[in-house]
C-alpha cells in the first residue's frame, strides 16, 4: 500500500501537476469582471442608438411613400408632425391623403374630409427636437408639409433626438425641388445660399 502511494506521488511530481494559488484565481476573477463591465457599457450605448436609427428609417420610409403616392396618384399628399402627445394623437406623425375619408377614388372637397392614415408614434425616448419648414423653425405643437404630384416637397428638415443621450441626434433633410431625402448624423443646419454660390 505504501509502495503504491509512493509511486503515485512520484508520478505527480514528475508531471509537474499542481493547483492554482489564491492570487492567480483572484486575478482571473478580476479580469472576467473587467471584461463583463466593458461588455455591459458597450451594450447599453448600442441599444439606445438602435432605437433612434429605427425611428429615422421608419420616418424616411413614410416620406418616400408619401412622395411616391403623390406622383403615382397625381395628387398632393401631406405629412403632419406632432411634437407632443395628446388625447387625440401620440407624439409622432401621420400621412394625410387628398382622398375622401369615406373611401372611393374621389378627392375630398374640404381639408377636414381628407383621409388620414394611422399615426406612427415615436419611441418614448425619441422626440422631434426641431422641424424647419421653408426656413422657419418649429419646436412645439404641430406642423405639416406637402409632397406634390411632380415629386417636389416642402423644403424641410426634421431633427430627431433621444433622451437622455444628448449625442444621439439625427437630421433628415427633404429637398424642395426633388423631394429626395438626405441623412445627416447630428444636428444639421443648411446655410442659405448667397450671391457667390451662383457665379
Amino acid at each position: 500500500m505504501h509502495a503504491a502511494r509512493h509511486v503515485v506521488e512520484r508520478s505527480i511530481a514528475r508531471l509537474g501537476v499542481r493547483g492554482f494559488s489564491l492570487i492567480e484565481l483572484m486575478g482571473v476573477v478580476a479580469l472576467l469582471a473587467v471584461l463583463a463591465t466593458i461588455t455591459t457599457v458597450s451594450w447599453r450605448a448600442l441599444v439606445p442608438r438602435t432605437k433612434l436609427n429605427a425611428a429615422v428609417r421608419e420616418l424616411a420610409a413614410a416620406l418616400h411613400e408619401a412622395r411616391s403616392d403623390a406622383i403615382s396618384r397625381n395628387a398632393e399628399f401631406e405629412i403632419e408632425y406632432y411634437f407632443e402627445a395628446t388625447a387625440d394623437h401620440p407624439k409622432g406623425y401621420r400621412v394625410v391623403t387628398p382622398f375622401r375619408r369615406e373611401g372611393g377614388s374621389g378627392l375630398a372637397a374640404h381639408p377636414d374630409e381628407r383621409f388620414a392614415r394611422a399615426f406612427v408614434a415615436l419611441p418614448i425616448d425619441v422626440f422631434f427636437k426641431r422641424i424647419t419648414v421653408q426656413g422657419v423653425d418649429y419646436l412645439r405643437d404641430s406642423v405639416s408639409v406637402r409632397f406634390d404630384p411632380l415629386g417636389a416637397a416642402s423644403d424641410h428638415q426634421i431633427v430627431l433626438a433621444q433622451t437622455p443621450y444628448e449625442n444621439n441626434v439625427y437630421t433628415l433633410e427633404v429637398h424642395a425641388l426633388t423631394g429626395t431625402i438626405q441623412f445627416h448624423e447630428g444636428e444639421f443646419v443648411r446655410e442659405p445660399p448667397d450671391d457667390g454660390d451662383f457665379k
